[in-house]
């Protein structure tokens, strides 16, 4: 693991329930600190497509893959979460990771708030399913907007399948200069340079 014992699910939901399990683990197990300057999360990262087109059945195995590599423990899989007194259902749920369909992180009302602290509480948010904009999107095309202004701020890796490439994303015409920086900070969210940076909580 790349967390000890300790500071695993660390300041998770109900982590007192977890708490049990770290103490059996260290009961059962010698903890060996391993030093070391490679960043495998990094490398892996590095080789893998972090947005994948199309959508669909394939796109889901590769972020299955990626969520499996990047998670420090298994997944919990369609786990409710807590944002702002709101209930989101994730696809998959581990310390630090989440993986959410569009639908649910942008189809719904949200607000920035509550990206915000999405992005306080995990270092990797993986999205599937995330569509082509038209002028009739246009309330979601900005939730996306803003779920992407602040997973960049926050250095908050993003892995996700599109219908599309990022600058093909928008079809409208009322977000279109709005939607030219999103794509473009999409496309800079591939970069090693964006991938090495640290998380910002």
């Amino acid at each position: 693991s790349n967390i000890a014992p300790d500071e695993l699910y660390r300041d998770g939901l109900q982590r007192d329930r977890f708490e049990p399990a770290i103490e059996l683990i260290k009961a059962h197990t010698r903890v060996v600190h391993m030093q070391g300057d490679v960043d495998y999360r990094l490398r892996f990262l590095e080789h893998a497509q972090t947005w994948l087109t199309p959508s669909g059945p394939a796109a889901d195995e590769s972020l299955s893959d990626d969520f499996d590599h990047v998670a420090p423990e298994a997944g919990r899989k369609e786990q409710w979460l807590e944002i702002e007194g709101r209930q989101l259902r994730t696809r998959c749920l581990a310390d630090g990771v989440v993986w959410f369909d569009f639908e649910e992180i942008c189809g719904g009302p949200r607000s920035q708030n509550d990206y915000i602290e999405l992005a306080a509480c995990f270092h990797t948010v993986l999205v599937s399913g995330i569509p082509v904009f038209d002028e009739d999107a246009n309330d979601t095309a900005r939730r996306f907007i803003n779920l992407v202004d602040v997973l960049y701020d926050h250095h908050v890796t993003l892995i996700a399948s599109a219908d599309a490439a990022p600058d093909e994303l928008y079809r409208g015409r009322r977000l279109a200069m709005e939607f030219e920086r999103t794509a473009s900070r999409l496309v800079e969210m591939q970069s090693r340079q964006y991938l090495s940076q640290s998380h910002l909580a």
